[in-house]
């Protein structure tokens, strides 16, 4: 059955759930409830773990709050509210267009807003794509399509297992990695982004992580003279990306 929860698609009952992992439906997570786990719950979880799904367990009450009623046999997936491509998918759309490929990547986001606003930015600087970890960031929920004003059904989203991998495969493709941290060196506005290019941005409060960090080729800071140390992720985001815009637009 499907419903919603907190502007999120939600589908619960085992034999929904298990239809939609068949059918290669994208979903963000799943959770279940506490004690239970064999039967035809036990492969819906074994089917999960194959694809890479988040799980978690939940107290069964939980699972009915989540629902409205208790007909939900044990398991509840969230939808994500768009499809996801691969990030090869992306490189594609480059190349279909005949344009440099700039692709904005994204190290753990977690709030679904700052999510959905990126990829309103991101569809109007005629980003070809945006890339979000599975793990601890916010997937395609229904409050990110809602934030993005219908961008999301725009911009090219990939969702993939390992961010520094991803990053070492995108330089073997010829991009370079930009990553933007209060530890940069040089001014966003001195950067050289006229070619195929990599855009990171850290999770609100920690930045990029390490290793991200240590893959890109080269670290940008946005100068700031007011008493707030750093940008909310969204607008570090829009600031960059309007820059990189630019200069693939033949300004400079």
């Amino acid at each position: 059955m499907e419903s919603r929860e907190n502007n999120q698609e939600i589908i619960y009952g085992r034999n929904s759930v298990m239809e939609a992992l068949k059918a290669g439906t994208s979903i963000n997570r799943l959770i279940y409830a506490n004690g239970e786990g064999t039967g035809s719950l036990k492969v819906i979880l074994g089917l999960a773990k194959e694809k890479g799904i988040l799980t978690a367990a939940q107290d069964r009450k939980k699972l009915d709050e989540i629902c409205g009623n208790r007909n939900h046999q044990g398991v509840v997936a969230y939808i994500a509210a768009a499809s996801y491509v691969t990030p090869d998918e992306i490189l594609q759309l480059a190349k279909d267009k005949g344009e440099p490929p700039f692709v904005v990547i994204l190290d753990e986001i977690q709030d679904p807003h700052n999510l959905g606003a990126i990829l309103r930015t991101a569809d109007a600087v005629g980003a070809h794509g945006v890339i979000i970890p599975k793990h601890r960031a916010v997937g395609l929920t229904g409050t990110v399509a809602k934030t993005s004003a219908g961008a999301l059904h725009h911009v090219l989203v990939s969702r993939v297992t390992n961010i520094p991998a991803t990053l070492d495969y995108l330089k073997e493709q010829g991009l370079w990695i930009a990553g933007t941290d209060l530890s940069g060196t040089m001014p966003f506005y001195q950067a050289d982004f006229k070619g195929p290019i990599g855009l990171v941005i850290g999770s609100e409060g920690h930045g990029m992580g390490q290793l991200t960090c240590k893959k890109c080729d080269f670290v940008v800071t946005i100068p700031m003279c007011g008493q707030v140390t750093s940008l909310n992720a969204s607008v570090a985001a829009g600031v960059v990306m309007y820059e990189i815009f630019k200069q693939h637009k033949g300004g400079r």
